[in-house]
């Protein structure tokens, strides 16, 4: 329907203006910061950006609606996260692997980022059991492209990482999370958020490797909620912290079976 206006067509065009400006951005190696984005902007006037602006919505209601449209049925899954620049030989890639060949097993999809490294992972181990493979992707000048893993009628491509992060939220059961970088913390916080807000029903959420994890919930019960009293006691319980694979979609299995849930909408 937007493409019958062209609206997508606009869409696609800033987009790539976009793009390119980042590009730009990158190459100017030289001089300070404020510099370069002066020269990126000169010959862009406020009124024009401005504009530009306004028909963005069009791009990001056209996001929406294909998300809706291609997950709507897409049945029980659970989303697994982590970094992007895992190493196919790494144990966190293996185990996510595992985690995910496990759910489809015990009668979940995957979804994943769509990109390499732990997501990659988690798409080839749904893939190894001919279960449903969910990649949502996200256009980036740098890292990211999808696996061959997915599949072909459940790959989506993103502009906008929150309607990206919605999809995530709105048809996953659980979240599984693998060590990462700050695009990981993000998606795990704002789960975290969403859910200490009651802006969702609560879902299990799954902490990946104590090693990696033990500091940061160190940090979060010392400072945020001793030192500072900035969160609840009971919001400590909004996660869980697991090693193996096993344990990890145990404890997708124990939350649905504590709660007396069905893991599906």
């Amino acid at each position: 329907m937007f493409a019958q206006f062209g609206w997508f067509t606009l869409g696609k065009n800033y987009r790539f203006y976009f793009r390119c400006l980042v590009f730009d951005l990158m190459r100017m190696d030289e001089g300070k910061e404020e510099d370069k984005i002066r020269r990126a902007f000169k010959e862009k006037d406020w009124a024009e950006i401005k504009s530009a602006d306004s028909w963005v919505i069009f791009k990001v209601i056209s996001e929406f609606v294909e998300g809706f449209e291609k997950l709507a049925k897409i049945g029980p899954c659970v989303s697994i996260f982590g970094s992007a620049r895992t190493r196919s030989d790494h144990h966190n890639f293996q185990k996510a692997e595992a985690i995910a060949a496990k759910l489809v097993r015990h009668g979940y999809g995957v979804i994943t980022g769509g990109g390499p490294g732990i997501m990659e992972a988690g798409n080839r181990g749904a893939h190894s059991e001919k279960g449903k493979s969910v990649g949502l992707n996200i256009v980036l000048p740098f890292e990211q492209f999808n696996n061959i893993y997915i599949d072909p009628d459940k790959l989506l491509t993103f502009d906008y990482f929150f309607v990206r992060k919605v999809m995530f939220t709105k048809y996953s059961q659980g979240f599984i999370v693998l060590p990462g970088g700050f695009g990981t913390m993000d998606e795990l916080f704002e789960a975290l958020t969403l859910i200490q807000t009651k802006k969702i029903g609560r879902f299990p959420i799954v902490l990946v490797g104590k090693a990696y994890w033990e500091g940061l919930i160190e940090w979060i019960k010392t400072t945020m909620l001793e030192s500072n009293a900035n969160i609840n006691k009971e919001d400590l319980d909004l996660f869980v912290l697991v090693d193996s694979a096993d344990d990890a979609v145990a404890a997708i299995d124990d939350f649905y079976n504590k709660y007396l849930l069905s893991p599906n909408y």
